[in-house]
């Protein structure tokens, strides 16, 4: 059941149309539909536009329905203008940058709320200083210098992704400020990605050749970029027959760890591989010359009085132990036919645990 607002609204559309029957808007040949329409609706809704009684409750008139809507449009087009004048300072409410030259005033404002973004940065408040150069970004967006101080902010509390955005963005500013590059340098190679790093420390330099700061960063970027270049299991498996481990020799990577970094030495006995070459050793001699070392002997000494396995890192600073045990090694390979180990440091570690270990067991 319709009620009374319902019933007015339809009323006026009713005396609408039976209006454009008699005025002539309607044409002839259409007369009949718009007539069926009028009887229908009005039933559906129970409105009838010849019933005194309901006319003097639901008609509007003098005003028609007509004369409503054109008040609605005339209102709507004087609104627009003041709500396209209030858009600038509802996007400043809501933190997005002014796409307009900002003004001397704005600028100076931006500049003010800058130096208090850093005086929070000097006291490690940093949320407050990534707030203040963010105000600083709307009313002044085309400022290198607030994009990458706030990546300075954000790098500080960890918050590397933002970071990297925010340099991203100062390049974009400014292609030719360097502490853009220097900052997204450092978030870049704060997530690991140093080949990224590196490339943005070039791009810095080269338009500041003399930063030592930038210098020194990018050496340690290549380096790491560098080392990250070599899987692990590249540095523990190299192929037989190119200075690598013996071919068929067992993967240590892949047994359990014991004391101070070491595999597990049960597990490496049970393996018929390093067995052989235990056998080798002792057939060969090898072992007497690895044991006449001093340094040998002493860690030998350390392990038969119950001191456990020694710790990795503590043998890979002792040359004696390494150069002697890649010498035992080498001399392996050169009586068995087995490859000469490689000089390198990862090698190294991988000949002095294996010695180590058969050492461990002999004695």
């Amino acid at each position: 059941m319709a009620d009374d607002k319902q019933k007015h609204l339809v009323f006026s559309i009713l005396e609408f149309l039976q209006a454009s029957l008699n005025n002539g808007t309607i044409k002839e040949d259409d007369s009949e539909g718009i007539e069926v329409a009028i009887q229908c609706i009005g039933e559906a809704f129970g409105v009838d536009i010849n019933d005194a009684a309901q006319a003097q409750t639901y008609s509007t008139k003098p005003a028609t329905l007509v004369s409503i809507f054109d008040v609605f449009v005339n209102a709507q087009k004087k609104l627009k203008p003041a709500a396209a004048a209030a858009a600038p300072t509802s996007a400043a409410s809501t933190s997005a940058p002014k796409s307009s030259e900002p003004s001397a005033e704005d600028k100076k404002n931006a500049e003010d709320l800058k130096v208090a973004g850093n005086r929070k940065v000097n006291e490690k408040e940093y949320a407050e200083a990534i707030r203040l150069y963010g105000e600083a970004i709307v009313l002044n967006p085309k400022n290198a210098v607030y994009y990458a101080n706030r990546a300075a902010a954000y790098s500080q509390m960890g918050d590397h992704q933002n970071a990297i955005a925010d340099s991203l963005k100062a390049a974009e500013v400014d292609p030719a400020y360097s502490k853009a590059y220097s900052r997204l340098g450092h978030a870049y190679f704060s997530v690991g990605k140093y080949k990224d790093a590196v490339s943005a420390y070039e791009k810095g330099l080269a338009l500041e050749p003399n930063n030592a700061t930038m210098k020194s960063s990018l050496a340690t970027a290549r380096n790491k970029a560098r080392d990250n270049e070599v899987t692990p299991a590249a540095r523990s498996a190299p192929s037989p027959g190119a200075g690598g481990m013996p071919a068929g020799f067992p993967d240590l990577s892949a047994l359990g760890g014991g004391a101070g970094g070491m595999p597990d030495l049960a597990s490496l006995m049970n393996n018929p591989a390093l067995m052989n070459m235990a056998q080798q050793m002792m057939q060969s001699g090898a072992l007497n010359n690895l044991m006449s070392n001093p340094a040998m002997q002493q860690m030998a000494q350390r392990m038969m009085s119950g001191g456990g396995p020694p710790n990795m890192e503590e043998m890979m600073r002792d040359p004696e132990i390494a150069e002697a045990a890649r010498s035992v090694m080498g001399n392996m390979g050169g009586a068995g036919g087995a490859p000469q180990p490689r000089r390198d440091d990862d090698d190294g570690r991988f000949w002095i645990l294996n010695a180590l270990l058969i050492v461990g067991k002999v004695v």
